[in-house]
């Protein structure tokens, strides 16, 4: 299933005049680092399990960083509309910004899990790489070690890296 896109600026008009409801999909560190003043929340890791609030008749319009989650997750999205127009945010935070419409901001805020993941795999991998023509061949093994991990993660759904970086102090900070 597909749902409708709608510019970022008739999105805004709409939630400005109240005539709508726009809803981030996006995961709660990712929304805590920046979010769209006004919206509803509800994450796709959630959205089989969760309500959301709507009128009958008044269009739901989801967003998500780029409009790719969106539009995977459209007809989830559009089973926690029923009886509304479900519509995508064309482009999603992305293109909000693009468009020059507000953001609120939180830079204090850590960055998203998965960044972080992303940071520290790499980091890892390029200082195996490095210190394995360096050193030793033996460090390879941590560059293999760290993608033997990646693919793991991605094949059981479960990523070790992931849980250890939520534990870290700056990742226990309120997220709003």
């Amino acid at each position: 299933m597909t749902l409708p896109t709608i510019t970022p600026a008739r999105a805004a008009a709409l939630l400005k005049s109240g005539d709508a409801i726009l809803v981030d999909v996006r995961e709660a560190d990712e929304r805590a680092r920046a979010h769209i003043p006004g919206t509803a929340h509800l994450p796709i890791s959630r959205v089989q399990e969760a309500e959301l609030a709507v009128q009958a008749g008044k269009p739901v319009i989801f967003h998500c960083q780029s409009g790719r989650r969106t539009a995977e997750n459209a007809a989830a999205l559009a089973a926690r509309a029923p009886g509304c127009e479900a519509m995508i945010v064309e482009g999603g935070l992305d293109a909000w910004r693009q468009a020059g419409l507000p953001v609120a901001e939180n830079r204090k805020a850590p960055l998203p899990l998965m960044r972080q993941v992303q940071i520290v795999a790499g980091s890892l991998v390029v200082i195996g790489a490095v210190l394995g023509f360096a050193v030793s061949p033996m460090f390879h093994l941590l560059s293999a070690f760290v993608g033997g991990g990646l693919v793991m993660a991605g094949v059981v759904g479960l990523c070790p890296m992931a849980n250890a970086l939520a534990m870290m102090p700056w990742n226990k900070r309120a997220v709003a």
